[in-house]
């Protein structure tokens, strides 16, 4: 069964541009170990240099300590370095936000990569209002599945 859906995952994405297939498969990479390993393998085969592209190749590095057996404290610290390097030099960038946001409202309290959860969560409820629609939609389907955005501040997002 996995190898069927992880077949139809692969062929529905090839259909779509890259960066719509990153963010498709972004958006269900959480829900079980091969919906990981297909984002990996999208971020992986992207030839693409802008930062969002790039903000999603740390996401995957940072993603693929969750299914490695080891070297998974060099993979988080890798991704995450990356990942806050990127921001740092785009700070206005919502779906970089977006991106760090959700990383860091999944990953174990423990690793202690949680330091950006409210700044960037107000940074894109500020912002969501300037956004084209494709975004503010990707940016609601994000919200729907927060931990960290509560039921009050959803329904700003209109």
């Amino acid at each position: 069964m996995k190898l069927i859906l992880s077949f139809l995952t692969v062929f529905f994405l090839f259909f779509q541009t890259g960066l719509d297939a990153l963010r498709n498969s972004y958006a269900k990479a959480n829900s079980s170990n091969a919906n990981t390993e297909a984002f990996i393998n999208i971020a992986e085969k992207q030839s693409g240099s802008d930062v969002v592209t790039n903000g999603y190749k740390a996401a995957a590095k940072i993603m693929e300590a969750k299914i490695a057996k080891q070297n998974r404290k060099s993979l988080v610290k890798s991704g995450a370095t990356t990942l806050e390097s990127i921001i740092k030099n785009n700070p206005n960038n919502i779906e970089l936000r977006l991106i760090r946001l959700s990383i860091q409202e999944n990953i174990p309290k423990i690793v202690g990569y949680r330091g950006s959860l409210k700044d960037d969560k107000t940074f894109i409820l500020n912002n969501y209002g300037k956004q084209n629609a494709t975004m503010k939609n990707y940016i609601k389907r994000f919200a729907a599945q927060s931990k960290t955005i509560t039921d009050t501040e959803r329904a700003t997002l209109k």
